[in-house]
């Protein structure tokens, strides 16, 4: 008896979701360690999906981070370090352009051109109303449960 020709079987390659993190879902997870927005922090760097970051944003997350009101127990070193480690996980962009007022609250357009310019499927934020209209450039405002649920992370 002899056996056939080795054959290679591929796996299939899964779809690496590119989203962008909503400053609100960055604070609840440093609130917390509890929580969707902290377990999904704790996931940046995975490979099913790649956080995309701008340098507006990354102001934005720094300045409110950094507000005493934040109401999270990290001194400003350590948000320097949740910056930085994010700034090393992320894709990071360059927006060219600007489309305002797209959305309910100008402030939040950004995040938008952001979304669109990265080829991003989802906005991960607990105020998913902030975004409609996204849809129209094919993006999805979701809240970090669901999208924990997409990874399969939660039933």
């Amino acid at each position: 008896m002899t056996a056939g020709p080795l054959v290679k079987v591929e796996t299939p390659v899964s779809k690496v979701f590119q989203v962008v993190l909503d400053t609100n879902v960055l604070v609840a997870a440093l609130r917390s360690r509890r929580g969707a927005s902290n377990r999904l922090l704790r996931l940046v760097g995975d490979q099913r999906w790649q956080i995309n970051l701008s340098v507006p944003l990354l102001l934005e997350y720094e300045d409110v981070l950094k507000r005493p009101e934040a109401g999270h127990p990290l001194t400003p070193e350590e948000v320097d370090a949740v910056l930085n480690f994010l700034c090393a996980s992320a894709s990071l962009r360059e927006i060219f352009y600007l489309w305002r007022p797209v959305l309910p609250d100008p402030k939040d357009d950004f995040v938008l051109e952001l979304a669109v310019e990265s080829g991003c499927e989802y906005i991960i934020t607990f105020n998913t109303k902030d975004f409609v209209g996204a849809e129209k450039f094919g993006v999805s405002a979701i809240r970090p449960q669901e999208f924990l649920r997409e990874l399969g992370e939660i039933p």
